[in-house]
């Protein structure tokens, strides 16, 4: 009978459950009980052939164990996993504590936002632009014709005949003065690349921040200025500085912008070559050729811009010899910083 049935059930639940040891007895003892096709479940199934008479008394006596059987197994479960838990999280008080380390922006990251708060403090907004880039954008509309020596200064990473991997920021300047008309005043940071030997000196990527300011009546003046401004800020007060005649192709006249060395203070050193200054930026005039492949009348406007790298930047600035640190990920050196 099933009153009988539910009687031996439910008593030898008691001695089975008595015997689980760990959590995979109870789920062996759950599977054989409590699942969908477990004994307690199967024994409401034969309730719906029992008489109308005895469905109530039987009804009540199978809740009763059900509910006996869960509770029991619930309350098991739940002090085999405490039990479990402080076996696995045991705290060895012998071992020696961790010490939690705050991670912190990288050296170049630090860099670029100084650089940045400069320059916005100059006027200048900032723009980006894409990394891979067009022939035209790289190097023909900044005055590099194809067949122009000046291509051969830099070491291209080229995709096909007309993409490439830029070399330098300079290309964000045609794509800002081809949507924008003037006045123009921005700094356009990113990453560049060129097939370069790694060395302690070269890396085949790296990061430039360009400057413009394009407007009526600006002059070299200007540009002087702005630059000896942010020099000041950047690498101190103190500091004694020159600008050389150069060449860049997209600018004319153009310059190189030197400081005092900051290992001798202008007596001569290894690391300025014995002359006593260390160049920091490149800069000029836009060249009116320019203007022409963005459609500005020369007549009307003229402009400056300037490009620095940020790994040179912050080499001179915190007196590191060798690039590669900058991407080797050492934390010694990281957090140095």
């Amino acid at each position: 009978m099933l009153s009988e049935r539910i009687q031996i059930i439910s008593s030898e639940f008691g001695i089975d459950i008595s015997k689980v040891k760990d959590l995979k007895d109870l789920e062996n003892l759950r599977l054989k009980y409590l699942s969908r096709n477990g004994i307690i479940p199967l024994l409401f199934e034969d309730l719906k052939s029992a008489s109308k008479e005895e469905k109530p008394l039987l009804g009540k006596s199978l809740n009763e164990l059900r509910n006996y059987a869960t509770n029991q197994f619930d309350s098991l479960k739940e002090n085999l996993e405490i039990s479990s838990s402080a076996k696995e999280d045991k705290i060895d008080l012998t071992l020696p504590g961790i010490i939690k380390t705050l991670g912190s922006k990288h050296l170049l990251t630090q860099t670029l936002d100084e650089i940045k708060s400069i320059f916005k403090g100059l006027g200048f907004s900032i723009l980006e632009g894409p990394e891979l880039e067009s022939d035209y954008n790289n190097f023909e509309a900044l005055n590099f014709p194809g067949d122009h020596p000046a291509r051969d200064m830099q070491d291209t990473f080229f995709i096909n005949k007309e993409f490439l991997l830029r070399t330098h920021t300079s290309p964000v300047q045609i794509r800002v003065m081809s949507s924008q008309k003037p006045p123009v005043r921005a700094i356009m940071p990113g990453r560049v690349y060129r097939n370069e030997a790694v060395s302690s000196r070269s890396y085949c990527m790296f990061h430039q921040v360009e400057g413009l300011y394009v407007d009526t009546d600006v002059t070299f003046a200007e540009l002087k200025g702005t630059l000896v401004s942010f020099a000041q800020q950047f690498y101190g007060e103190g500091l004694n500085y020159r600008f050389r005649p150069s060449y860049f192709p997209f600018t004319e006249p153009s310059a190189e912008m030197d400081i005092t060395c900051y290992l001798c203070h202008g007596k001569g050193c290894k690391v300025c070559k014995q002359t006593g200054w260390l160049e920091i930026l490149g800069c000029g005039m836009v060249d009116p050729n320019v203007f022409g492949y963005v459609n500005y009348d020369s007549e009307k406007y003229t402009g400056y811009a300037f490009g620095m790298g940020i790994e040179r930047t912050a080499m001179l600035k915190y007196g590191i010899t060798d690039i590669r640190v900058f991407f080797e990920n050492d934390i010694r050196f990281l957090k140095q910083f």
